[in-house]
């Protein structure tokens, strides 16, 4: 790829999380963000996802404020909780729109969209895409059973990338944990309540230009306590003493 290829990353938090939960690994989001800031002239690194707001204390909340104090965009809203017919619990946070409309803004300014998710609801917004000249990778994996990627939006995508060969990339290597600490299972997004959401979003009062860290409207809430550096990086893959990703 062209180093002066202009690009945009869009994340599907509770999507990929999924994806990477079926194929066993776990991302380390500074060695992501690397990772394409060295293939393109990245311009945004946007993730979605949406928040249960009445719980004390969430697990997604120390990842999100990780990622935006480094070089990612975050887009969060409130996720709705309901009672199905069967009386069970929901929690429902579909981010498609906020996705939808942030790429259509961006698309006059960017080259190329990387899309981390493998909703069919996103192939009418892939092909529109490509209809104002942006070029679309769809990262998601089919070596899963079923596979994670509808059919529909593989086949639109203009590439298509196995996220199962992104791992040695952007995959968070089991030894960097601290004290022999045995991986989080808990997904630290909404789907790990049985959810269907797709990744919620802050409105953004930034111009285009380098990687943000601010979502529109209202930056992300913080946590309520604070999370230990070393709780973060062995959930994560961060290590606080690192520097920041630079924009």
């Amino acid at each position: 790829m062209s180093a002066q290829q202009r690009s945009a990353l869009f994340i599907d938090g509770a999507n990929l999380y999924a994806a990477t939960k079926a194929l066993g690994f776990d991302i380390d989001y500074r060695r992501l963000l690397k990772e394409f800031q060295s293939r393109d002239n990245l311009l945004r690194a946007f993730y979605y996802t949406a928040i249960v707001e009445d719980q004390e204390y969430s697990s997604i909340r120390p990842l999100i404020d990780w990622l935006d104090y480094n070089g990612f965009r975050v887009v969060t809203k409130p996720a709705k909780e309901f009672v199905d017919s069967m009386g069970r619990r929901k929690v429902k946070g579909n981010m498609d729109i906020e996705l939808a409309i942030d790429a259509l803004e961006l698309a006059p300014r960017i080259d190329h969209m990387v899309l981390f998710s493998g909703d069919g609801d996103f192939r009418s917004l892939v092909e529109a895409m490509q209809r104002r000249g942006v070029r679309v990778t769809v990262v998601s994996t089919i070596q899963t059973q079923p596979a994670m990627i509808a059919d529909d939006l593989r086949r639109q995508a203009d590439e298509f990338v196995d996220l199962a060969q992104l791992i040695p990339r952007i995959g968070r290597d089991p030894g960097e944990r601290t004290g022999g600490r045995a991986p989080d299972s808990r997904n630290p997004d909404i789907r790990s309540q049985d959810t269907r959401s797709q990744d919620s979003r802050s409105q953004d009062n930034r111009g285009s230009g380098d990687t943000g860290t601010r979502s529109r409207g209202e930056t992300p809430e913080r946590s309520a306590r604070p999370v230990p550096a070393a709780a973060l990086e062995s959930r994560y893959g961060i290590r606080q003493s690192d520097e920041p990703v630079e924009s």
